[in-house]
């Protein structure tokens, strides 16, 4: 594997880096504060091409690919997680089934629409009694003529108020437990569809993250994904991928606490010289750089797998549990380094301390990610 990047993954990071600190980073704070995300950004990241990369041409994207996408959400996590994730649930969540597993008729109709930023997507699989045990889901979807009934309750869903589509997880069968479920496309405009609480949150705040209600919510069966019974399936291959987005966010994040602790380790000034000049200050900096570099690499791989269409569900549960724990590693070290300005709103690093944390949460714990590297290495 050639881990050199080409001239145009190269242009298409520093575009990114350069969009990020110029239009994102004066408003992160201003996110996080109010809790509230600026929908204007969104459109100008659609304007930049951002919400197309991995969108094909013939549907209205640029079709650059899941390395170009990592290389994106990086540079844009590296001054705003809320940001990040909001593009990320958007580009692989909602899109990457449809893409997969759509028909050409879902694929001419929804993607032209994600990839101009016109619309906006979520992923809806988790509902208040099942996370981690997605397969165990209880959200019903009855057949009645040429459309579902939808009955539950989902939560924890990412861009659920900003939401015009939704990538819908219902129960068709109580026989079978993960084959009894199937996916659906879902329009924020259908009866019986509503949205619910808004979650206050420890991190990425500026985030919205929602509970969303089915009562008698009819779907037409043309917006079914796929076969019905694969839902399970399509859940898990989608996650395989939005994995590698949530490393890609826990590496920005990571990356942004070590450019803050060496800039606040050169001007910070004790005993006489900066602290740059003491050694547990450099151990810290180094052992930063040397695991950001680590996770970077395995990140990049599992998206360069992706690309040339192989296996990649071990690598990406490697890249996002290992990228996760250096997140939140260096989000520590780098408050550690800041010292009791580091504790305070003064300083980004108090934010990046708090979104690290739901890197080894969301999109599967870091527990789920360990089940899944064991069982691909265990398996005969």
């Amino acid at each position: 594997m050639d881990f050199e990047l080409t001239e145009e993954h190269k242009l298409i990071q520093q575009t990114a880096r350069d969009f990020a600190d110029q239009k994102i980073k004066p408003l992160a704070a201003k996110m996080d504060k109010e809790e509230k995300f600026e929908l204007s950004l969104f459109q100008q990241m659609a304007e930049m091409g951002f919400t197309g990369t991995v969108i094909p041409e013939e549907y209205g994207g640029n079709g650059a690919g899941n390395l170009a996408l990592c290389l994106i959400l990086e540079q844009i996590n590296r001054v705003c997680a809320s940001t990040g994730v909001t593009l990320s649930v958007d580009c692989s969540l909602f899109s990457g089934p449809v893409r997969y597993f759509g028909n050409e008729e879902q694929k001419k109709k929804y993607l032209p629409d994600i990839a101009g930023g016109r619309k906006i997507g979520a992923y809806a699989l988790t509902e208040p009694d099942y996370g981690s045990d997605a397969g165990g889901l209880q959200m019903s979807a009855v057949r009645d003529g040429d459309d579902y009934v939808l009955n539950g309750t989902k939560a924890w869903i990412t861009n659920g108020s900003i939401a015009e589509l939704f990538i819908v997880f219902a129960r068709t069968s109580k026989e079978h437990k993960t084959r009894g479920i199937s996916a659906f496309i879902v329009e924020k405009k259908t009866e019986g569809f509503s949205v619910g609480k808004l979650e206050h949150k420890l991190g990425i705040r500026g985030s919205d993250t929602v509970q969303l209600s089915f009562e008698n919510a009819r779907v037409p069966a043309e917006n079914r994904v796929g076969e019905e019974g694969i839902g399970f399936k399509i859940a898990m291959h989608t996650l395989d991928g939005g994995r590698i987005g949530i490393a890609s966010q826990a590496l920005g994040i990571a990356q942004a606490c070590l450019d803050d602790s060496i800039r606040y380790a050169k001007e910070r000034i004790q005993f006489g010289k900066p602290i740059a000049d003491m050694q547990a200050i450099q151990f810290m900096i180094a052992d930063m750089a040397m695991e950001i570099d680590a996770a970077r690499l395995l990140t990049y791989r599992a998206a360069q797998l992706k690309d040339e269409g192989k296996p990649h569900s071990k690598e990406g549960s490697m890249a996002k549990l290992f990228a996760s724990i250096v997140s939140n590693k260096a989000a520590d070290n780098a408050v550690q380094i800041h010292g009791g300005a580091g504790y305070t709103k003064e300083f980004p690093v108090e934010r990046y301390f708090r979104d690290a944390k739901i890197t080894e949460i969301y999109e599967g714990t870091s527990e789920v990610q360990r089940i899944v590297i064991s069982r691909h290495m265990l398996a005969d």
